[in-house]
């Protein structure tokens, strides 16, 4: 008994910022979504926010962009991760260690760094990746002004970013898998693509589908890309949940919609999650 009281002694600082920082902003989230917030004193009212998200179209418009941002770049993500993980792991390669923290490097700048760079690259007048269009006679659009492009720089940014991250998780799969099967292959005389789709491939599932249901969740839970390099706009066509979450609760100061809006999210993310996780695992 006095061994475990020392035990939770030395538990004690660390549950006790759990509960002052985690546990307890979930709790009082929770209470807040199922209250109207924006008079001087919260009323208990769930319809208040649970029943607006359906008829918000704001909301539905953030929703649909935040799920198209997602079908259209996680699978490009993790198929060029794929590719270069197999890259990466080739025996002919040299200096190996020198390429993988280059890949993995832009994990480590700072968010908001990056953003920056990504606006002033892909700026309509002046920027870095409209000159070169220029040299080569193509007129470049203005990037961040029309909804298309602008949603595509997003996409861009995003998987230049998270693209050598997911990388190296699937680079840790790769080398668990035991050589003697690739040996086995080559002594019957299979080729290489076949080796990848009939071997590599099927036994890495299980770690794509760890990068995957990361990916996911990180895209339910966009924000800064939107936020800072095309400001949502332009008309709100790159808003997501994320930025809509942002306005209502720090611009409009209405906290419990948002709490409910990031509720609806991150059931969304579970809800995906799960049937991917259950789709991986049929393959399996």
């Amino acid at each position: 008994m006095r061994r475990s009281a020392v035990a939770y002694g030395f538990l004690f600082p660390y549950l006790a910022v759990f509960a002052a920082f985690w546990a307890w902003p979930i709790v009082q989230s929770i209470v807040y979504s199922l209250q109207n917030t924006r008079g001087a004193v919260p009323v208990f009212s769930p319809s208040a926010n649970w029943g607006r998200l359906a008829g918000d179209p704001v909301f539905l418009r953030a929703l649909g962009h935040t799920l198209a941002f997602l079908v259209l770049q996680v699978p490009a993500m993790l198929a060029l991760a794929i590719g270069l993980a197999v890259a990466l792991n080739a025996p002919a390669l040299r200096a190996r260690a020198l390429f993988r923290f280059a890949f993995f490097a832009p994990i480590v700048v700072g968010e908001v760094a990056y953003s920056t760079v990504f606006r002033l690259l892909f700026n309509g007048q002046y920027g870095a990746v409209n000159k070169a269009l220029a040299a080569l006679g193509i007129a470049g659009p203005d990037w961040l002004n029309e909804p298309v492009s602008a949603f595509a720089v997003l996409v861009i940014a995003v998987t230049w970013r998270w693209t050598g991250y997911n990388a190296i998780i699937v680079l840790a799969g790769l080398q668990g898998i035991p050589r003697e099967l690739y040996e086995a292959a080559e002594v019957d005389g299979v080729p290489r693509w076949l080796q990848f789709w009939r071997i590599t491939l099927p036994l890495l599932l299980p770690v794509v589908a760890v990068a995957a249901v990361l990916s996911i969740i990180g895209s339910l839970q966009l924000f800064v890309e939107p936020q800072l390099i095309t400001r949502s706009g332009p008309g709100g066509a790159t808003e997501t949940l994320g930025t809509y979450l942002y306005q209502q609760g720090f611009r409009a100061f209405n906290f419990g919609y948002a709490a409910a809006i990031g509720y609806a999210a991150a059931m969304l993310a579970l809800v995906v999650s799960l049937a991917q996780v259950s789709l991986f695992r049929s393959r399996t």
